[in-house]
């Protein structure tokens, strides 16, 4: 494992910011941490990070105790901060090299360093550049940069590519996914995207400082998700049909959608009134639904 956790615990004077959370996260995996803003994400990540001490239980990263071991565990952890920690009155150049330097990278090996670095995310003409003049999604490469110089065992992501273009995300995420099968590296996100939660290998959803919920995408969207028929004909039909049988009905714009839990019922209702299947769709649930019924808030909203 290179994450335990057994009933941690963290205050701050009456709020219980994380109360008796448990999980373990495996070598390799893709593991999504998800919660709204407050729910005890960030308060986890610092500790794990020894920015913060615990109150209770015991956390162990890369089989090394966080309380006897925090100077050790750092130089095997790799963090992009929803916010960038760069210095944007330095280049990048400068950034990098000050960055290396912590973790005792110089001369040749920092040279290959970043040729590996301009390999995977393009930095080269951005070198000479101050981080402050940088676009967003450029900064954010950067920091990317920042996180593997010194080739961490585990990557943690917090909200790495909120606010960034298409483009950016998808060269994050080919970057993450080529240093997980090439090197095995195990990557801790949290994000607002419930699409890169779904590609996780694992989810734990985090509500009031307390696990509401944890297993493979699958697994939470057989639990907790549902489907979705939408009707484009027959409106006013399918709604009166639907109405009064226990489902979820709601009209909007120029379509009815039903809830379900079970599509194989879809069959049974085909036969009873075919008429109103004449322009339809299935839509499968996701995670945004399985996050909605655990924690009852929706997480593009908060």
């Amino acid at each position: 494992m290179v994450i335990e956790i057994e009933n941690l615990k963290k205050s701050f004077k009456e709020v219980k910011a994380v109360d008796g959370l448990s999980f373990n996260v495996k070598d390799g995996e893709l593991f999504a941490f998800l919660g709204v803003n407050g729910a005890g994400k960030s308060t986890t990540i610092n500790i794990i990070c020894g920015i913060l001490n615990k109150d209770g239980g015991t956390v162990k990263v890369c089989g090394k105790d966080i309380d006897q071991n925090t100077d050790s565990i750092k130089s095997e952890l790799g963090i992009v901060f929803q916010n960038s920690v760069l210095d944007k009155r330095l280049s990048v150049y400068d950034n990098l090299k000050y960055r290396a330097g912590l973790y005792g990278i110089y001369g040749n090996e920092f040279k290959q360093r970043l040729d590996e670095m301009d390999g995977l995310l393009g930095l080269n003409e951005l070198y000479k550049r101050p981080v402050g003049k940088l676009s967003g999604g450029q900064r954010r490469r950067v920091d990317i940069a920042r996180a593997l110089l010194h080739k961490p065992k585990l990557l943690i992501l917090d909200e790495p590519t909120t606010g960034l273009d298409p483009q950016t995300r998808q060269t994050a995420w080919t970057v993450v996914d080529k240093l997980r099968k090439e090197t095995g590296l195990t990557v801790f996100l949290t994000t607002h995207y419930m699409e890169e939660a779904g590609e996780a290998d694992y989810v734990v959803i985090l509500d009031s400082g307390k696990k509401a919920a944890e297993g493979t995408p699958h697994e939470l969207k057989t639990k907790y998700a549902s489907d979705f028929i939408r009707f484009y004909k027959h409106l006013d039909e399918a709604e009166k049909y639907f109405q009064g049988k226990s489902y979820t009905v709601k009209r909007v714009r120029d379509f009815v959608e039903v809830e379900f839990k079970d599509t194989a019922n879809v069959g049974v209702f085909f036969n009873e009134n075919s008429a109103i299947f004449e322009d339809f769709e299935v839509l499968k649930g996701n995670m945004d639904n399985v996050f909605l019924k655990v924690t009852g808030k929706d997480l593009k909203e908060v």
